[in-house]
């Protein structure tokens, strides 16, 4: 014998991967059960309801503790259920090949989401299925370069671009010091005019390298050699985690060539410096150039740790921790190794033999 109720109590229903929502009121399990059916036009026999959030079965019992307004999935003979993640697994079979018609069912099933945690899942669901990953060209992706020059015209292109100007930004600063603010400890002031000549001279390597390696453009390029990017073929780039651990507790990735948005959201990823460049890089080559002494600066040196992967970290921008790194340069690697000149042996005197006495 099943439990009645005075009062009605109301729910929202949907079938088992169906987008559309019934309004329906009941005093009974049984009740709701059928009116169910009846809108979705499925047999009584061997249906249940659960609830949508987090798959428990309902019974005549438990009927009276559902709240008003809760929402119910009906589910048929040999269907399962397993709460509001359920739908997100329906949509993961479809992420190597979505369907327009699987993107409409996701923004349908999104615009009538109340729930925040739900509703954040379902949008962040959609924004990767309707991502145009293979798409390369203008031609293929018009909305992707929505907002760009039209001197753009692929995805890599524009990327490569993006990160030279990252890169070049690095310069500006040991380029400002080379122009005239270069600073020498006073005990070095004697030899201010013959430190800011070599000052310039290695930052003048430092550009000629850069532009020979087009500014390491290839970091955020998919085209790119594997050892030259920083990302996988088809474009994904996973954060690398702060300077002070080996990798990203959050599992942040991105890609930018998916579609339009990501493209904006990966500018606010940093490329950040392990060993601080205002803080101890340039500080430290200053002091090198100073007080060299004799010795050769090991420009090369410096170049990595301004300019490339050896030293610099991509980060999620909640992973970009802004305080001092308290890190230094390495004291081996700031001058040259002096190779000492072999020391020449004393040229041996020739042996006078004796004459051999005529006969």
């Amino acid at each position: 014998m099943f439990t009645v109720f005075r009062k009605p109590k109301t729910f929202k229903l949907r079938a088992l991967h169906r987008t559309k929502k019934f309004g329906v009121a009941g005093r009974s399990y049984q009740e709701v059960l059928r009116k169910g059916c009846f809108h979705f036009q499925l047999p009584v026999t061997g249906s249940r309801l659960c609830l949508y959030e987090d798959g428990t079965e309902l019974t005549g019992d438990y009927f009276s503790s559902v709240p008003d307004n809760s929402e119910l999935v009906l589910l048929t003979s040999g269907q399962t259920w397993q709460g509001y993640v359920s739908d997100i697994h329906h949509f993961l079979h479809a992420f190597h090949k979505p369907q327009a018609g699987l993107i409409q069912a996701a923004r349908q099933l999104l615009s009538g989401e109340q729930a925040p945690l739900r509703q954040k899942l379902l949008a962040d669901l959609l924004h990767t299925v309707s991502e145009n990953t293979e798409a390369e060209t203008r031609a293929e992706d018009p909305p992707w370069f929505e907002g760009l020059e039209s001197r753009f015209k692929n995805k890599s292109g524009y990327l490569r671009y993006s990160c030279e100007s990252r890169i070049r930004s690095y310069l500006r600063e040991p380029s400002a010091m080379s122009l005239g603010v270069f600073k020498v400890s006073a005990s070095a002031s004697t030899v201010g005019a013959e430190a800011q000549e070599e000052y310039v001279r290695i930052v003048g390597l430092m550009c000629r390298k850069l532009r020979a390696e087009q500014y390491h453009s290839s970091y955020f390029d998919r085209g790119a050699e594997a050892d030259s990017r920083l990302c996988t073929p088809e474009g994904w780039f996973s954060c690398q985690g702060p300077f002070d651990v080996d990798s990203c507790a959050s599992k942040h990735s991105i890609n930018p060539y998916g579609n339009r948005e990501s493209r904006i959201l990966f500018s606010t990823w940093n490329l950040d410096h392990i060993i601080e460049k205002r803080r101890t890089v340039i500080p430290t080559l200053e002091a090198a150039v100073a007080e060299r002494a004799g010795r050769e600066v090991s420009w090369e040196y410096f170049y990595s740790l301004l300019f490339t992967a050896h030293n610099l970290k991509l980060v999620h921008i909640a992973c970009h921790k802004k305080t001092s790194h308290g890190l230094s340069c390495d004291p081996r690697r700031i001058y040259r190794l002096q190779t000492k000149p072999k020391r020449q042996q004393p040229a041996r005197k020739p042996v006078r033999r004796p004459e051999t006495p005529g006969i």
